[in-house]
């Protein structure tokens, strides 16, 4: 059983949090996870700049931040995504979709670091990109990361 538990520790978005939590269990179902909980937390850029700087001594903000707490002794697996609202609507304005299309980017990004994916080298990065907007686009968000390539 995926069990997922999403707090707002910002300002509340305008999103669909069951609609969040749908994809959650997606994209665990998308890597045959079938027993996980997933915790995922929308924070300020504050809040998340604090937690950059506390658990990865990075100094600034960013939009996802993501801990797979699994400790392979335990059949289900353990995941923590804290995400920043005040970004993603931020850059919803500015990239011309919903803030709601935003967050579940951050989501989806966070759970393929869980997933064992990396954005730290360029072709990576673009394998994870086109991956995150793959799965997007599946569950109806349509394409996110890759503005260039909207209709």
């Amino acid at each position: 059983m995926i069990t997922v538990q999403i707090a707002e520790e910002c300002q509340p978005l305008k999103v669909s949090l069951s609609r969040l939590e749908a994809l959650i269990v997606s994209i665990c179902s998308r890597f045959s996870v079938t027993d996980a909980l997933v915790s995922v937390v929308i924070v300020d850029d504050r809040q998340i700049a604090l937690c950059n700087r506390d658990f990865l001594g990075h100094e600034e903000t960013t939009d996802s931040i993501s801990f797979d707490l699994s400790d392979g002794f335990e059949k289900a697996r353990v995941f923590n995504v804290i995400v920043n609202g005040e970004k993603a609507l931020q850059e919803a304005t500015l990239r011309n979709h919903s803030p709601e299309a935003e967050l579940a980017l951050y989501v989806t990004h966070g759970m393929l670091h869980n997933f064992g994916y990396d954005d730290l080298e360029e072709k990576l990065a673009r394998e994870m990109h086109q991956l995150e907007d793959a799965i997007l686009e599946d569950f109806g968000y349509g394409i996110v990361y890759d503005t260039a390539k909207k209709g």
